[in-house]
């Protein structure tokens, strides 16, 4: 059985997007659709950068979902492949309900550019941080966690792979975990270049923002099982896909619980579609034996 998986904010870089956009039309006209949109030049920003504006989260979100579905519909027009689950990183939920049925891929834009918005706007720069721990388990994480809160917030915000835990929250609360990972033992314990605490309860206006954008939205009938972020379990039910998008925004990601279900369930290979091999590498970790391949130009499309 095969799994199409997809990419989160962090995998984007100038250029993505370009080389299938050069060689198919299906992928040109991706990227067209997206600009139209939009109502402005996604695919230069793409293609070209500046790294920079790339890097707004704003920006970001909508970009990775534009080259993911231009490399999802090369993979389909090319190959004749079908998966048994579908399942996103973050953002990459997004695309995972697009390549599912679930969602137009005009509607994620909109709403994906609007998402980065309010989770930008949840926090104030510099209230919130992310660290990555390294070296410790999820029980160890949590409890690091809960001994550092104190009167502020910091909690996982996602579980990548065994003894790979990111964590949320207030400023000073993450760096009080950092201090006690490293005190428990964690190989690495380190701050991330990110603009906000995403994936933690400070995420939870940007939820009930967020889930007015939903409301107004029409869900298509999911044909592939998308296994979700919340629950790291198959969802087939359109009536569901606005709640868990919702709770996602200020839950912990359960990437290694999702890969280990679609395991679980007979999936023996994976593919990355959308830019970067970091879920591949990812995968790797988690599932010992399995075959993993990832779709983000040309060169991957003939491995494939």
């Amino acid at each position: 059985m095969l799994s199409f998986i997809f990419p989160g904010q962090g995998s984007q870089y100038a250029g993505m997007g370009k080389d299938l956009a050069d060689q198919f039309a299906v992928a040109r006209q991706t990227f067209e659709e997206a600009d139209e949109a939009l109502g402005f030049g996604l695919s230069r920003l793409c293609f070209e950068g500046p790294e920079d504006d790339l890097k707004l989260t704003e920006n970001t979100q909508p970009a990775i979902l534009a080259a993911s579905v231009a490399a999802l519909r090369v993979l389909r027009q090319e190959r004749d492949l079908t998966p048994a689950f579908v399942a996103g990183h973050s953002l990459g939920e997004y695309s995972a309900l697009v390549c599912a049925g679930g969602l137009s891929f005009a509607d994620a834009l909109r709403t994906v550019r609007l998402r980065g918005q309010f989770m930008q706007q949840a926090v104030p720069v510099g209230v919130g941080a992310m660290a990555a721990i390294i070296g410790l388990d999820a029980p160890d994480v949590q409890s690091v966690c809960a001994a550092a809160c104190g009167a502020e917030i910091v909690s996982p915000a996602n579980f990548n792979s065994p003894g790979q835990v990111v964590i949320a929250g207030h400023a000073a609360a993450v760096e009080r975990a950092i201090e006690l990972a490293r005190g428990k033992g964690a190989k690495r314990a380190l701050p991330l270049p990110v603009s906000a605490p995403f994936h933690c309860p400070l995420m939870v206006p940007a939820g009930e923002r967020l889930a007015e954008v939903l409301a107004t939205l029409e869900y298509g009938t999911l044909q592939v099982p998308v296994v979700t972020n919340v629950e790291a379990r198959a969802n087939q039910l359109s009536e569901r896909i606005a709640e868990l998008l919702v709770t996602q925004v200020s839950a912990p990601v359960r990437w290694e619980e999702s890969v280990e279900y679609m395991v679980d369930q007979g999936v023996s290979r994976f593919i990355e579609i959308g830019p970067g091999k970091v879920l591949a590498g990812l995968v790797k970790r988690i599932a010992k034996g399995v075959e993993v391949g990832n779709l983000e130009d040309c060169a991957g499309l003939q491995k494939i």
